[in-house]
């Protein structure tokens, strides 16, 4: 499994292997140049990209692997002996807060921002067993921890009010694990984050839980807040922001977009954190779990339109295929978006797997979003904790709601692809995305990674379960060109050039969640 982005630099295309060994390939022949192999953190999830800096003759790719943190020199591939201790650093330390045996890594690269590498993380999930998710920047150069922004505050921080008592000491989570991004022209690093642990009760963390599932903007250079939107509050959905902003031009104004598993899009002001398309406050109903304290109240995008369906319906494909679903639906509570986790089981559409999801969206100059979205319920059921376990309850399965041939139960589409103009709010165009093997009627298929634009009006984009890969036209959303990956390409693409002459590169890693057969290799197409 692949996920990786490739960075193409100076005609050298830096990536990451399957066992998490990073490369240095030729970009116009694939030839390799060199290959680190992280022994010590092998096979521990999984690499989306990594990260390239340079200060005259100093030049240096960035990359994680499980909990550690390499500098690796980009000619050639060995590790930089200045950097933390014999070039990386461990990610489960300098956190603030002890945290034994806890998990601390990174599966999405950081942001380089002068001479500091600033990282977020991969943490667990569970009860009283996840690292805080803080924002730390490193010293390129050194490794040394340079500013730390607690995502679940200390006391005496702003958004401290927000949790019980001292709940810093043991909840974790709130983490962005779905990248950021920077812009260098402010100074300013803007971080999405995902939901505080656990992930689906909240009982020991009443109330709106800042930092979590929020958008923050921080000052790159200190790490100190300028501002926050929190698009959820208390999330008790496994609902993360699993995506880095897009940073955009809004009606002339800088802005960035934010796109959920919800399938929203929040548009906000870059300088204030102002959304500048409405956004409603809304009802929704309370927790019957005792204990637990939902928020009256959840921010609703007015515009643009939701990019992926909010209501469960059930699967139309086949009378069988209906049947089948409405059986597992009929002890279940199935009453639309927020509904929180019951003993009886809640269906949850989007499911914890989205809506949008790691991939991202792509944003075009013209003022249009590009994103890609799967229909992918989940069922949250809440049972009795074991005994002694010091938490009441805990998840019954990562469940998803399938017909009997394991497709979506949902009624299709179960994949499209979307183009927003976000300067009136609506849709360009929406697309069914990916081809079925098992119907000719279009239903589309899930689908992980995201799209690339470019200047010229292509729309390139891997992703679906068919393991094909597309190139659209940006305005219309024609397919021009398709071909079959030797294994899917669940992985965002980088498009590059070299000697003036243009490519688009891919991840064939396959495997994973979608359970397609696994691939070890990049492919890289020329343009015309």
């Amino acid at each position: 499994m692949i996920q990786c982005t490739p960075t193409v630099i100076g005609g050298v295309l830096y990536a990451t292997t399957p066992t998490l060994m990073a490369v240095a390939l030729d970009a116009a022949t694939g030839k390799e140049l060199w290959r680190f192999d992280p022994v010590d953190a092998r096979s521990r999830g999984v690499n989306r990209g990594v990260m390239y800096w340079e200060s005259g003759a100093d030049k240096r790719i960035l990359f994680s692997a499980g909990t550690l943190l390499y500098a690796l020199d980009a000619k050639t591939g060995k590790p930089v002996a200045g950097f933390g201790t014999d070039g990386r650093i461990d990610m489960t330390k300098d956190l603030d807060r002890d945290s034994p045996g806890a998990f601390s890594g990174a599966t999405t690269p950081g942001v380089i921002y002068k001479d500091l590498v600033i990282m977020g993380s991969s943490v667990g999930e569970g009860p009283r067993t996840a690292a805080p998710g803080h924002i730390r920047a490193y010293d390129v150069r050194t490794g040394k921890r340079r500013w730390i922004f607690h995502t679940i505050p200390h006391p005496g921080e702003f958004g401290y009010e927000t949790w019980p008592k001292d709940a810093w000491k043991t909840i974790g989570g709130a983490n962005n694990w779905g990248g950021m991004s920077v812009d260098e022209k402010r100074g300013v690093v803007y971080v999405s984050l995902g939901s505080p642990a656990f992930d689906f009760y909240g009982g020991d963390r009443v109330g709106d839980n800042l930092f979590g599932n929020a958008i923050v903007a921080l000052d790159a250079a200190t790490g100190k807040r300028i501002w926050h939107y929190q698009t959820l509050h208390h999330d008790v959905w496994d609902w993360d922001l699993p995506a880095n902003p897009n940073l955009i031009r809004w009606n002339g104004k800088d802005a960035v977009a934010q796109i959920t598993k919800q399938g929203f899009v929040f548009v906000l002001d870059r300088e204030t954190g102002k959304p500048l398309l409405p956004v409603e406050e809304r009802p929704f109903p309370a927790s019957t779990i005792p204990g637990e304290v939902t928020s009256k109240t959840q921010p609703i995008p007015l515009k643009p339109p939701p990019f992926a369906a909010q209501k469960f319906e059930p699967t139309d494909l086949s009378p069988e295929a209906t049947a089948q679903v409405n059986k597992q639906l009929a002890d279940l509570k199935n009453e639309g978006l927020y509904v929180p986790p019951s003993r009886q089981g809640s269906v949850v559409f989007p499911g914890t797997l989205g809506g949008g999801l790691w991939g991202g969206a792509a944003w075009d100059p013209s003022g249009v979003l590009y994103v890609n979205s799967q229909a992918l319920a989940s069922i949250h059921q809440l049972i009795d904790a074991p005994a002694n376990a010091g938490y009441p309850y805990a998840l019954k399965g990562y469940t998803k709601i399938r017909d009997e041939k394991g497709n979506p139960g949902s009624k299709p589409p179960w994949g499209l692809l979307t183009a927003i103009n976000l300067n009136k709010g609506d849709f360009v165009w929406q697309k069914v995305f990916g081809k079925h093997d098992q119907t000719t009627r279009e239903v589309g298929t899930e689908n992980m990674g995201g799209p690339a634009v470019t200047a010229s009006g292509l729309l390139f984009i891997g992703a679906t379960r068919d393991e094909m890969f597309r190139a659209y036209d940006a305005k219309t959303g024609a397919i021009l060109f398709e071909t079959k990956l030797p294994a899917g390409g669940y992985a965002t693409p980088a498009v590059y050039s070299v000697n003036g002459k243009q490519y688009v590169v891919i991840a064939c890693g396959g495997g994973g969640r979608m359970t397609t057969k696994s691939g070890d290799g990049y492919v890289a197409f020329a343009l015309p």
